[in-house]
């Protein structure tokens, strides 16, 4: 069995762009092509290969077959630029990325405006909790990811980055109101506090490092990094935040560290294992920037 690649791409595009005739529109095709080439590669794989819905979705076997173009597209934008082609000239390939959202908040774009001014390169970045984006690597959604893994998903090669810290803030006027004789257990069993979403685990590991069962304080989830810092700010109720979105409300007076443990977590870089330039430049440029501006262990 051969897989042309001209029918993997196809699918690659209906998963990027969510729609047949999205992708029909990426490919200067009809949309009757693309489905004839989608039914095509389903009939040579004899596997259901994409889930039509809004947006399209790669089913298991899809899965395998896009990690394929991925790759495909990747190894011939380093082939050709070996042979010497202006890589300035070429088409910008796409690179997906998976990242968590304090990270894509504070340090993570920095590197990739610093690699697309010297690369013939666009980003597509999935955000999720970094306990879940290594499964979008898994999944070949992705060609990397910071990921709070340590063990390289399979296929893939991970290095650590440093750790994101965080302390539990509030403001002034939150603690006259909530927490008038400090962070007491009683008082923070009943003051509101701010989780990300559901899957945040952070304010609950605190709580429980408290001694406090974290299911009885009152929650509000804002899911978004900068909203969930303006949130606090504002006295929505206290939260865990890193040093991005803390140190000059704490200069200013604007916040007020409750003490207790300070919060790591450990992001890593994983990314597949394959032999290429342009996807080597990528982890160097993030590598570098997480090494400057996250806590490094011993440091």
């Amino acid at each position: 069995m051969r897989l042309p690649p001209d029918l993997t791409e196809t699918l690659a595009a209906i998963v990027d762009e969510g729609t047949l005739d999205a992708a029909a529109a990426r490919l200067h095709l009809t949309p009757s092509a693309v489905s004839q080439r989608l039914k095509a590669l389903e009939r040579q794989v004899g596997r259901v290969l994409l889930i039509r819905s809004k947006p399209a979705q790669p089913t298991q076997a899809g899965q395998a077959v896009l990690r394929l173009a991925r790759q495909l597209a990747l190894l011939e934008h380093d082939t050709l630029v070996e042979l010497g082609a202006d890589e300035s000239a070429a088409a910008p390939i796409n690179i997906p990325l998976a990242v968590n959202a304090d990270s894509l908040g504070t340090w993570f774009l920095a590197p990739l405006a610093e690699l697309s001014r010297n690369h013939p390169v666009v980003f597509e970045l999935h955000r999720d909790d970094q306990d879940f984006t290594a499964g979008l690597l898994e999944s070949g959604a992705v060609m990397g990811a910071v990921t709070s893994r340590s063990r390289p998903v399979p296929g893939c090669r991970a290095v650590p980055l440093g750790a994101m810290r965080y302390r539990a803030m509030a403001t002034p006027a939150f603690l006259r109101r909530w927490l008038p004789d400090g962070p007491t257990e009683a008082a923070l069993a009943a003051a509101p506090v701010v989780y990300f979403d559901r899957r945040d685990e952070l304010q609950s590991s605190w709580l429980s490092d408290q001694g406090i069962d974290p299911s009885q304080p009152p929650r509000h989830f804002v899911p978004a990094s900068a909203d969930y810092a303006h949130a606090v700010r504002l006295g929505l109720g206290w939260g865990l935040l890193d040093r991005f979105h803390s140190t000059d409300a704490l200069a200013e007076g604007d916040l007020v560290d409750l003490g207790g443990p300070t919060v790591e977590v450990a992001l890593h870089w994983q990314q597949w294992n394959l032999r290429s330039p342009l996807l080597d430049a990528i982890a160097t440029g993030i590598v570098e920037y997480a090494r400057r501006d996250l806590w490094q262990p011993g440091s």
